[in-house]
């Protein structure tokens, strides 16, 4: 249950208590509720109540506010926000709020109504459909008879509406989005005594409005708070992260062309395309979560989609110690290194975690500095007030106009830069961003996908031999070495855990090896009964070699972090 707080313009509020559901809010009397005022449209918005997440839609010309932010097509409220439309304020709960002057009862399923009230109606709950996994196997059957019924309603709005022909025309998103609304609802109402009762109406028009204009049947997991990750094989079968651990849902796609549609979607507005001459892009949502897609003919089950969600609130440096990711200590550790401007490495595996920990990193960045970030696609989250960032664009359909990451940071460096944060290194950058690492560019940031600390250096090794240059590897090295102070390796655990295991300095190099020295570790010690990873992470007893530098620019740091024994 969520509860909604309105407040009407003369001041009196009104409280409601709202299933999961989907609602639409306006002035005309067909709304799910009603608000009778100057300023509020017929229908003025849609919002879906999921696993907690409150989303809200603008059907309108932006007359919507959140906190007196425009809002611009769809966006999450977040508890406590207010949602302004006229002169009405909406807040969204969780949990049952402080006592208001109420001038309703709570909304009770269904209720024997007194006269209907002029500024909202009492709300149905959303009927709950039987589990369609149970213990990890999907109910085919009960999946098949609601695609049949998804795909013949959504064939019917198409021949009621030419939704392409309707984008093309540049009509306003939010009119269009209301047009499909009330075909929809009008199609779902017309076969609504003809569905199977373990199909629900409402869900249903959320369903196809969603295959239709939203994003299909990813669009509730992208608002679940607790998946990470949507991975999608073809259009019957979608698997989530949760925990760190993968599993099969019940969401499944109308057919192939319903996936492909769901992806240009997201690339189109990005400037980038996905076709058979191109058949796979990296993109990101609004939030900066990140999006790869991939197609026929490289893939052979069907269009496949990958969106490794971000927090709709960043993790800050706290919330790494409190999911065990590191500890104060090395938390203290290595702000003072970005304080004193040395060079940091991330690196790790695939999923590991070092685009969220690259964040935290540059959160520690000083505010006074101008900062540029390069990317493929932009995901850091800075709050930095002067921050610079810069996003790499593929080739048109001519093969031409392709702007690399390394062309970013040969441009970057004429920018005037304090800091330059690359999202990761994967080609010929390393070689620029290793030269201005050396040329007075220090307290840069960067990732690199390796297995060890010092699997970073030949890894850096190859990334620069890619960019062309004959170098001898012995110079490559010394490169290497004079630019990098620390790597910083997280890894994900068995238990789907992200911890950061090794924090290395790179100290300097001995003939034709790179010394490095762990100044902290993390000790696995077992697994628990339940598969949790357990251990700690400690420092090794090792001083930073750097340590003199870091007092000479004024960085204090408690020699006691670094004592085995603590």
């Amino acid at each position: 249950m969520m509860y909604l707080e309105i407040q009407k313009p003369d001041g009196t509020k009104k409280l409601l208590e709202l299933s999961p559901g989907f609602y639409s809010i306006g002035s005309d009397e067909e709304n799910k509720i009603v608000l009778s005022g100057t300023g509020v449209s017929g229908r003025h918005v849609i919002v879906s109540l999921r696993n907690g997440a409150c989303w809200v839609e603008d059907l309108t010309f932006g007359e919507t506010q959140i906190d007196g932010a425009v809002v611009h097509g769809r966006a999450e409220v977040i508890e406590g926000q207010v949602l302004q439309l006229g002169g009405f304020g909406l807040k969204f709960y969780s949990t049952r709020p402080t006592p208001v002057r109420v001038e309703l009862p709570v909304a009770s399923i269904p209720p024997s109504p007194p006269p209907v009230p002029t500024v909202t109606r009492p709300i149905p709950a959303l009927p709950v459909p039987p589990p369609v996994v149970v213990d990890g196997e999907r109910d085919e059957r009960l999946l098949a008879r609601r695609q049949t019924v998804k795909q013949q309603i959504h064939k019917e709005l198409l021949e009621r509406m030419d939704i392409k022909r309707l984008t093309a025309t540049h009509i306003n998103e939010g009119e269009l989005h209301r047009r499909v609304l009330e075909t929809v609802e009008g199609i779902v109402k017309e076969v609504a005594p003809r569905l199977p009762p373990d199909i629900s109406a409402l869900s249903l028009t959320k369903e196809v409005y969603d295959e239709a204009v939203g994003l299909g049947a990813i669009e509730d997991l992208l608002a679940d708070s607790d998946v990470t990750e949507i991975m999608v094989n073809g259009p019957q079968h979608i698997y989530v992260e949760r925990r760190g651990r993968i599993e099969l849902t019940d969401r499944t796609f109308l057919d192939e062309k319903s996936v492909l549609a769901v992806i240009e979607r997201i690339v189109s507005p990005l400037g980038r395309r996905i076709d058979e001459s191109q058949p796979y892009v990296d993109a990101r949502l609004r939030d900066g979560s990140r999006v790869n897609a991939i197609i026929h003919p490289l893939s052979l089950i069907g269009p496949c989609l990958t969106i490794r969600k971000f927090s709709k609130i960043p993790l800050t440096s706290d919330d790494l110690i409190r999911h065990g990711t590191w500890t104060p200590e090395m938390r203290d550790f290595l702000k003072a290194c970005i304080e004193a401007r040395k060079n940091i490495i991330v690196s790790g595996g695939t999923g590991s975690g070092k685009t969220t920990l690259l964040n935290v990193l540059s959160s520690f960045l000083p505010a006074h500095e101008r900062i540029l970030t390069i990317e493929d696609a932009a995901e850091l989250q800075l709050k930095q007030a002067h921050v610079v960032s810069l996003e790499s664009r593929p080739p048109n359909i001519e093969g031409k106009g392709a702007v690399t990451i390394r062309d970013l940071v040969r441009n970057a460096l004429r920018m005037r830069p304090d800091r330059i944060v690359v999202g990761e290194c994967r080609g010929g950058e390393a070689l620029d961003m290793l030269q201005a690492m050396n040329t007075g560019h220090d307290g840069s940031l960067t990732t690199v996908h390796a297995n060890t600390p010092r699997d970073v250096i030949s890894r850096m090794e190859t990334l620069v031999l890619m960019s062309g240059m004959d170098l001898p590897i012995r110079a490559i090295r010394e490169q290497i070495t004079s630019a990098v102070d620390l790597i910083i390796h997280e890894s994900r655990l068995s238990d789907g855990s992200r911890k950061v295991v090794n924090v290395t300095e790179v100290v300097g190099s001995e003939g034709e090896r790179t010394t490095m020295q762990d100044i902290f570790v993390f000790e696995q010690t077992g697994i628990s009964p339940e598969g949790k990873v357990m251990g700690r992470i400690v420092p090794t007893g090792a001083i930073p070699t750097f340590l003199d530098d870091l007092k000479a620019r004024g960085v204090k740091v408690d020699l006691s972090i670094f004592s085995p024994q603590r």
